[in-house]
């Protein structure tokens, strides 16, 4: 009876411990369970936001710089006019940083410029490309005007300190207000043209103050041989815009050396160019690979007076004066080894193609000033790669105006040269 009792009571006591282990097993189960569902949301919570910042990139460049004029406050359209009794100065000429969202047929980019002058913007738009053929695609907001080779070729990539006098003075901060419709075609012969075209406020990069609007657009081709190290681009570029005239003021067609033509009637003047553009790559044996570009642009060009032929960047106030112009530059950028390229370029800028020399200055009726005075400009540098972030740049700009003995300030050249030494930091 007694062994009867000890083997029920044995048995109880195994039984109750298998139900606590059972019921300890589950509860840690379940807890472990619940674990990892945590884990998992977790993960896919992080997975999601690391997704998220792989679309957003961030680059940039800084240019810091040493330059020296000939003489003091010398005028430049290397880096700015140099302050009155400065001929030399340390500046940085750009602080850029980049962020572009890029989610894969839409994009963001975003751009701000900081410098010792201050920060400004320089970049912002968005982009769309159509997703079935990826030919199409639409631009909107401030960015690159889309016409010729230097306005979008990068100042981080650009062999010489500054962009030539022509496109600083037709298009000053390379960027406008607008919109743009661009076509690539990605396959057959076509993907050997492109166009891109649109419309802008004109103002640059500043608040729309008229209702004009501006066309502008280039139709460009690429043609690689890869198996000659060869390839030749270019393209045709065309500018459609006008400028509002001020009430109560005159619109000058100043063409000639004896009198102005007067238009009192239009509300604005035209302001057209046409460009054409051409660059060629190609390798000789040994010595490297060499690379010659080349632009030239003619038109109509409205200036706010006689001494002063540059684009508009805001409304004018004052009469408005037209001249015929004619500019173009010639490049050549060749390798020197694996780290140093020798780069050479002329560019000239022809503000008013109808009177010359002498001609200026000598009739004050026939309103010609410093605004109509012809300059050309040689450049000779070079440019040593420290390695993928680090590039050095010395370069000297020689400048030639043209003189006239009726001009005050213009009877012989002005000493306007520099030489830049630069230091470029990319990432």
């Amino acid at each position: 009876m007694k062994k009867t009792a000890y083997y029920f009571l044995l048995f109880g006591i195994i039984t109750c411990s298998t139900t606590i282990a059972q019921d300890s097993t589950a509860s840690k189960v379940d807890e472990i369970k619940g674990e990892v569902e945590g884990i998992k949301e977790s993960y896919l919570e992080t997975k999601s936001t690391v997704d998220a910042l792989k679309k957003i990139k961030i680059s940039g460049y800084i240019q810091t710089q040493f330059q020296s004029a000939e003489s003091d406050g010398a005028a430049s359209f290397s880096g700015g006019n140099f302050s009155t009794g400065m001929h030399n100065r340390f500046m940085v000429r750009r602080g850029r940083i980049k962020f572009t969202y890029d989610n894969s047929i839409s994009n963001l980019v975003l751009q701000l410029d900081a410098t010792e002058k201050g920060l400004g913007l320089k970049d912002a738009y968005v982009y769309f490309t159509e997703p079935w053929l990826q030919t199409f695609k639409l631009k909107a907001g401030v960015f690159d005007r889309p016409f010729g080779f230097e306005i979008s070729y990068s100042s981080s990539n650009r062999e010489s300190p500054e962009r030539s006098r022509l496109f600083q003075t037709l298009f000053p901060g390379e960027r406008d207000l607008g919109a743009s419709f661009e076509i690539t075609p990605q396959d057959g012969l076509l993907s050997f043209i492109n166009f891109k075209g649109g419309m802008f406020a004109g103002n640059g990069v500043n608040p729309e103050v008229d209702n004009q609007k501006d066309f502008i657009g280039r139709l460009g081709f690429q043609f690689p041989f890869y198996d000659e190290n060869f390839a030749i681009d270019g393209g045709i570029s065309t500018f459609f815009g006008k400028v509002k005239r001020a009430a109560g003021k005159n619109i000058y067609l100043v063409n000639s050396s004896i009198f102005p033509h007067t238009i009192s009637t239009d509300n604005s003047a035209d302001r057209n160019y046409l460009g054409l553009d051409l660059q060629v790559y190609y390798s000789i044996p040994v010595l490297g690979g060499f690379t010659l570009r080349s632009e030239y642009i003619s038109g109509k060009q409205v200036g706010s007076s006689s001494s002063s032929s540059t684009s508009p960047t805001g409304l004018f106030t004052g009469d408005l004066y037209q001249r015929n112009f004619m500019g173009y530059y010639f490049m050549y950028v060749q390798n020197l080894g694996e780290f140093n390229q020798l780069v050479l370029k002329y560019d000239q800028y022809d503000p008013n193609t109808d009177v010359e020399g002498d001609q200026i200055g000598w009739n004050t009726d026939a309103k010609l000033g410093t605004g109509d005075v012809k300059y050309s400009t040689f450049g000779i540098g070079l440019v040593h790669y420290w390695n993928d972030n680090i590039k050095f740049l010395f370069y000297y700009d020689s400048v030639t105006n043209e003189t006239s003995k009726y001009l005050a300030g213009f009877t012989e050249d002005i000493k306007d040269n520099v030489f830049t030494m630069r230091i470029q930091y990319k990432f």
